[in-house]
């Protein structure tokens, strides 16, 4: 990983309104010798953006496995509903957040929308590509890619169910760990992989998530977010 910019890391350290764990310490699925993937939100001081070299739109570190965002780029990729930005709002392990970090987690609702379905297939359909290249290249695919994209499918299809993503994954965890570990065979897997990809289509029709995401109520939040950065209320 490149060393991240000290003023970079300045802006992580000090602004950072949200924090939290991802990854498979916060699915569910992880090995006690597993990396802790962190990751964040940073509320840059809006002066910064007055100047004609603006701020980051995100930083790596300054730890292992540390990425964070500007609320620009967070609010852009959410909208989006880029997975991995959407389960930062639902990981159950929540590192910190202050008053504006805890308006953001009550926001989650405003950033989900039908375009997850796009965005969560179109992502599975990525991985799947890169596991059947592994197959064919060394007869076997990353198993614990494979095991994250059985999850990944698994909430995407709970999300346009239900409308709420569920990040943990409950009762899966062990045969999600098995697929880890290599102890499924990668026919079985492609089977687990097609019912639930399936499960989303069907979803999708009568899913209680609404068209597009409140954009509004997003926009309002980071005029207020940046109006008492500016005012030195932060």
């Amino acid at each position: 990983m490149t060393p991240p910019d000290p003023d970079a890391v300045t802006l992580v350290r000090d602004p950072t309104v949200h924090a939290c764990v991802t990854g498979s310490r916060a699915f569910g699925p992880a090995a006690e010798d597993g990396d802790t993937d962190r990751r964040g939100v940073f509320l840059a001081p809006t002066p910064l953006f007055w100047r004609f070299t603006k701020p980051p739109t995100h930083v790596e570190g300054p730890a292992e496995e540390q990425f964070s965002w500007e609320p620009e780029r967070f609010r852009e990729l959410a909208l989006r509903a880029d997975p991995q930005v959407l389960e930062c709002l639902r990981s159950p392990l929540v590192e910190h957040a202050d008053a504006t970090g805890r308006e953001l987690l009550a926001l989650r609702g405003a950033f989900l929308s039908r375009l997850a379905y796009d965005s969560f297939t179109g992502y599975a359909l990525s991985r799947r590509r890169g596991l059947e290249a592994d197959v064919r290249a060394h007869g076997a695919p990353r198993w614990k890619h494979a095991m994250h994209l059985l999850r990944l499918l698994a909430a995407a299809r709970d999300l346009l169910r239900t409308g709420t993503l569920t990040v943990e994954v409950g009762d899966a965890r062990e045969p999600l760990l098995a697929v880890k570990r290599g102890e499924v065979p990668w026919a079985e897997v492609e089977a687990r992989m097609a019912w639930p990809a399936a499960e989303c289509e069907r979803a999708l029709s009568r899913t209680p998530l609404p068209a597009a995401p409140d954009r509004r109520r997003v926009e309002d939040f980071l005029v207020r977010a940046r109006r008492a950065s500016a005012l030195g209320a932060r």
